[in-house]
């Protein structure tokens, strides 16, 4: 962690290797998400025989946090991911913390909109370059 970076927790992932299809489909990342129905943001991740993601995100629990400059928080890091926009107005990168994937964040939504968002795969992840 940068001390000049403010860190807030934003949400845990979850990788499952059960072969079920449920949830929000990403074909560019081979991912299918579906969001835990409790009061906790935890997401569940799939993933497809061929996605490209990096083998530590297809098979290590990450956790997520809001960054307020998502460049300087990254700077120096070992990038497995990003950044990039997946979803319109959500800048990501993921960074292996010594074998531990850890998503950064940087935007202006609240959870509310992002979520909604991420449920109705409103973003360039959702989109196919076609």
């Amino acid at each position: 962690m940068k001390k000049d970076i403010q860190y807030q927790f934003h949400h845990f992932g979850i990788p499952v290797q059960d072969g079920d299809t449920a949830g929000v489909h990403s074909e560019k990342a081979g991912m299918y998400t579906t969001d835990n129905p409790g009061n906790f943001r935890v997401q569940w991740h799939r993933f497809t025989d061929d996605s490209p993601l990096h083998p530590l995100i297809k098979t290590v629990p990450h956790v997520a946090f809001k960054v307020n400059d998502l460049a300087r928080a990254i700077e120096g890091e070992e990038v497995i991911l990003g950044p990039y926009e997946p979803i319109d107005d959500y800048l990501v990168a993921m960074i292996n913390d010594a074998g531990v994937p850890i998503e950064l964040i940087q935007t202006s939504l609240d959870d509310d909109e992002l979520w909604a968002r991420a449920r109705r795969g409103q973003g360039s992840l959702y989109r196919s370059d076609d």
